[in-house]
């Protein structure tokens, strides 16, 4: 029987909300092991004069318990 666990994260890119979810991945990857799923919770933005300057996510990461 597999054990699950759900943490949630914040991730933050210059470039887009992609970039933002694949940083917060490979972040949490270094230290969670098994990671099965990735659920994009919120997304938002900073803007500066008149442009988006920061991509912002809320992520809640699954992962397998050993």
């Amino acid at each position: 029987m597999a054990v699950l666990k759900v943490i949630e994260v914040l991730a933050n890119s210059d470039k887009s909300w992609e970039d933002a979810t694949k940083n917060a991945i490979q972040k949490a990857s270094k230290s969670v092991n098994n990671i099965k799923s990735v659920y994009v919770n919120e997304q938002s933005a900073t803007v500066n004069n008149g442009e988006i300057d920061n991509y912002r996510v809320n992520l809640k990461i699954t992962f397998e318990i050993d």
